[in-house]
């Protein structure tokens, strides 16, 4: 299954990227669903309580896509954005099952 081109997520050799929007030291942990942004991109829009100090909020990050995707946490790893709100994470490997869970987020 392919990704559509303003999609939130990419295919590459190393695995599937994923970009974030991270808004930290939220109320809750939550996926709160895509967004289309100006230039064109999209990201997928991610709460955590967590702050961020020390790298809390992206092991937070980290933890709720583990949880909701149903994947191991350790085949999740930071590419990019490790003190920003925008970040790029990379899943490997990239399964259908995994397709199949980040499209019904889009579609949610």
């Amino acid at each position: 299954m392919p990704a559509p081109a303003s999609s939130f997520f990419r295919p590459t050799p190393e695995g599937l990227l994923l970009f974030l929007r991270v808004t930290p030291n939220a109320g809750r942990d939550a996926i709160d669903g895509v967004e289309n942004r100006d230039d064109g991109t999209s990201v997928l829009r991610l709460r955590v309580s967590a702050v961020p100090d020390k790298g809390k909020a992206n092991a937070a990050v980290i933890a709720l896509l583990a949880k909701t995707l149903g994947i191991p946490k350790s085949s999740i790893a930071l590419v990019s954005g490790e003190t920003a709100r925008q970040k790029t994470l990379r899943i490997a490997p990239q399964t259908d099952a995994l397709l199949a869970r980040l499209a019904a987020l889009s579609d949610a």
